[in-house]
């Protein structure tokens, strides 16, 4: 990591915005939660408040970051209530500062929405129906593909590094298990631009509007169950009944690939092990070893393995029908 983006202060948060914006902010520069990049609240000398991100060298490339501010862009088009990038002042969304990139949004709040009622789920699989149908009309060239075998088995192999000899054969022989599953239920399955970050903490409730999806981070050309198994409260084959009232609402504005839902499963094997990846990536961060002081222990991985093989097991009880109502 950049010292610049460590050391990075209000002085420069502000001269940075200001410059790129062509306007004048109060000295207001509080940070927010984000442990992958630095988001600050700031205000205009109007008051309006401003969010400010200055993204972590290193892990998007400038194209990418595009990617994801046209996909924004392309669902505000179609009315879908997101947080799109302000455009700067030299007509991009895309600012540069000591050579870390940023973006500002408008500060936009909400609730978490509630869930208690069968039209709550409805309303939920609508709108991630009109994010796929506007992430259906074109590719992101420069995001992930999320597939096992461009994904999951790179990941799988930086892994290896970090732990015994003994545990990297148990990991091993799991993981490709599971592999070789996600291989074989990924074919004939069309990836698509979609949210990829899709959980019910990146929707929010706001009164008298609606729902409001924030956060596209992380979003790549994957399979659409993707945003649509991380909103469900259990495993797929304990929540048929919430999956059916999310495709019902889905299929209101786009098909959907039955065929998909044998991905659920699999798809949550995937995301451990990504997130596994994710973190050895920061094991030399002071403030990732104060929050995980035991990754990478042989106690560690042994708690990490299980949990792979009971979530193998889960995959192979899976019924993995093609027909929603029993899943």
């Amino acid at each position: 990591m950049s010292a610049g983006f460590e050391n990075l202060g209000p002085d420069g948060i502000l001269d940075a915005i200001e410059s790129a914006m062509d306007l004048s902010l109060t000295g207001l520069t509080a940070p927010l939660p984000s442990y992958i990049n630095r988001v600050y609240e700031l205000q205009t000398v109007s008051e309006e408040r401003l969010i400010a991100k200055f993204y972590r060298p290193g892990r998007w490339a400038r194209e990418a970051l595009q990617d994801e501010h046209d996909f924004v862009a392309d669902c505000a088009a179609d009315e879908i209530p997101v947080v799109a990038p302000l455009v700067l002042a030299d007509g991009s969304t895309i600012g540069e500062h000591e050579g870390i990139l940023f973006s500002v949004f408008p500060k936009r709040s909400g609730r978490e929405m509630d869930l208690r009622t069968d039209e709550g789920w409805r309303r939920l699989g609508g709108l991630v129906g009109r994010i796929h149908l506007a992430g259906s009309r074109q590719d992101a060239e420069n995001r992930l593909r999320m597939h096992p075998a461009t994904t999951t088995l790179p990941e799988i192999e930086q892994l290896l590094d970090f732990m015994s000899p003994y545990q990297a054969d148990r990991f091993k022989e799991i993981t490709s298990r599971i592999v070789e599953i996600a291989l074989r239920e990924f074919e004939g399955i069309e990836l698509q631009r979609i949210h990829g970050d899709c959980h019910r903490a990146n929707i929010l409730e706001r009164p008298g509007e609606g729902l409001m999806v924030i956060d596209f981070d992380d979003m790549v050309m994957g399979p659409p169950v993707q945003d649509i198994w991380l909103l469900l409260p259990d495993h797929a084959n304990q929540v048929r009944h919430e999956i059916n009232l999310i495709l019902e609402g889905y299929e209101q504005f786009l098909d959907f690939d039955d065929r998909s839902l044998r991905l659920v499963e699999v798809l949550r094997a995937m995301r451990i092990i990504y997130f596994l990846s994710w973190c050895s990536t920061q094991t030399d961060d002071f403030r990732f070893q104060t929050t995980f002081p035991d990754w990478g222990s042989e106690l560690f991985w042994q708690r990490e393995i299980a949990d792979l093989e009971r979530q193998y097991h889960v995959i192979l009880n899976d019924e993995r029908l093609n027909i929603r109502g029993s899943l």
